[in-house]
């Protein structure tokens, strides 16, 4: 099944909220270190999703979706361009999501590129982000071209809760 990366229009994102609820809670459920613990409820992602799409809407961050179809979102990336009016070149690279079930047919890569895109049409050419040490997503980020410049040990809990996980941080010239 082929997917459609795209930027989704305030409209577009908010008629979309359930499958972007889903999404959330399909990814922390499946593992994904994106500040949620389990349980993760749809309480906790509609909350959530509540919250960023009202941002979407104040055009304080752009949400970028892979649908394969009416309906079925099963990725999802944001962009946050940095408020600061010396840093209006910045932005920060948020949530990328993946649905396990499209997982390992790159998606995630097709979602980045796309928010690359974005920035550099927005004027954003310094782009930060950071992820779980030895995660899936380091390594594509890595294969992506974003550079690593750093670690903080114990910064994030991860998923299951278990234990505090080291974080890297990476940033990209667009």
């Amino acid at each position: 099944m082929s997917h459609v990366v795209r930027l989704l229009s305030a409209e577009e994102a908010e008629a979309r909220r359930g499958a972007l609820v889903d999404l959330l809670v399909d990814a922390v459920e499946g593992g994904a270190s994106v500040n949620f613990v389990w349980p993760m409820t749809r309480w906790k992602a509609e909350n959530w999703w509540a919250s960023a799409l009202a941002s979407h809407a104040r055009g304080d961050r752009l949400i970028l979706t892979a649908e394969a179809g009416e309906g079925i979102v099963d990725g999802s990336v944001q962009l946050i361009p940095a408020a600061q009016e010396n840093q209006a070149f910045r932005a920060d690279v948020a949530k990328l999501l993946v649905h396990r079930r499209a997982r390992r047919k790159g998606l995630g890569a097709a979602l980045m590129c796309a928010a690359e895109d974005e920035a550099r049409r927005i004027g954003r050419t310094l782009l930060t982000l950071d992820t779980e040490t030895g995660s899936d997503a380091e390594r594509l980020y890595a294969r992506l071209s974003w550079t690593l410049y750093g670690h903080v040990p114990g910064y994030a809990t991860t998923a299951d809760n278990r234990e505090r996980q080291t974080v890297s941080f990476f940033y990209k010239t667009v």
